[in-house]
């Protein structure tokens, strides 16, 4: 690692013209996330700073992220600047954003409703870029069941050490059928797919810039709200997420981007659709603790289980599984060690 990291400082001084005099000596660890990608950062002796990226090209679709940002980019989307890009070896430099995530900005509700309406505004101007002018790939209905089947593999089976009965496996695969009928049957546009508030950075001049958005795709308009609005890192009361929802929708349907469906109809939209997400995070949350040893995200799984069961339980179609989930997971799960009640 080390003899990476000193190539990928040489790497960064050539691309920027610099000597070794006009940088810090070694890159400064900015962060980690839940793949591959590491950051640095690289103070300038000029004043200001850069990026660094390590994406290990046999690991990371590095092509992807740099197709995505030139997309964002050019319709004025805040993402940051791609300075240069090594493709071979996974090295990436990019304009620095700084450190300011979103998410310890909400300390109250207000200060979340301030932040939300700016963040649905830069949600809107991303949905609104034209079909005809990305190739991202289609949020269809392999990708949607390919995500919730990390549930029972990862996190009923691996994690719990639950073994599905052939009825239970048929209950599971009729549920996820009903949540991606509904998903498909949504308004499709750019969806980022992990916008929430440890994505989402509050810039020097106060606007949000957006960061990990390589995954982007054509697919539901609610995916990227309910993300935002039953983030997996912080909870709201519900009817302040409603409340957001409702404020969501009049943007949208002013902005073009969102028919006149109804508020009850959206709002089944973004329920099932965060259903959806939350079952698909609970696989990759005991994914990435059992296969890449990232267990960090153990403690995030209660909020994600309350997300699930309360809003599934408002549906009767998800009856039989908040059943089986309550009668047969729940016992398992309260005996976790990095289990506590969460009530929403």
């Amino acid at each position: 690692m080390d003899q990476i990291l000193s190539e990928l400082h040489s790497w960064c001084l050539q691309q920027l013209s610099l000597s070794s005099a006009d940088a810090a000596n070694a890159l400064e660890v900015v962060s980690g996330d839940a793949s591959f990608r590491r950051y640095y950062r690289l103070p300038l002796t000029a004043g200001g700073s850069v990026i660094a990226v390590h994406a290990p090209p046999e690991k990371e679709d590095n092509l992807a992220f740099a197709t995505v940002q030139e997309l964002l980019h050019g319709h004025g989307a805040r993402v940051p600047k791609l300075l240069a890009w090594d493709e071979p070896r996974g090295f990436l430099l990019q304009e620095d954003f700084g450190d300011q995530l979103l998410c310890p900005m909400l300390v109250n509700s207000a200060a979340a409703d301030h932040y939300y309406r700016q963040a649905f505004r830069t949600l809107l101007a991303m949905q609104a870029i034209p079909a005809e002018e990305h190739s991202l790939p289609h949020y269809d209905s392999g990708r949607l069941h390919t995500e919730m089947a990390l549930f029972p593999e990862w996190f009923v089976q691996g994690l719990l050490d639950y073994t599905l009965s052939a009825d239970e496996r048929t209950m599971l695969n009729e549920a996820f059928e009903q949540l991606s009928q509904r998903a498909l049957q949504q308004t499709q546009v750019v969806v980022h797919r992990d916008f929430h508030s440890r994505n989402l950075m509050v810039l020097a001049d106060e606007r949000l810039g957006m960061i990990d958005f390589q995954d982007a795709v054509l697919g539901p308009i609610s995916y990227d709200l309910v993300s935002l609005v039953r983030d997996c890192y912080i909870s709201w009361a519900p009817e302040q997420v409603d409340d957001w929802i409702g404020i969501y929708r009049q943007m949208a349907i002013r902005a073009g981007v969102l028919a006149n469906v109804s508020e009850a109809d959206f709002l089944q939209d973004v329920d099932w659709m965060g259903v959806q997400r939350h079952i698909k995070v609970l696989g990759i949350f005991a994914r990435l603790h059992l296969r890449d040893g990232k267990s960090g995200y153990l403690g995030d799984l209660p909020l994600v289980i309350a997300y699930t069961l309360s809003v599934a339980s408002q549906y009767p179609e998800f009856e039989d599984f908040c059943a089986w989930f309550v009668e047969k997971l729940m016992p398992r799960i309260v005996k976790q060690p990095w289990y506590k009640d969460v009530e929403l």
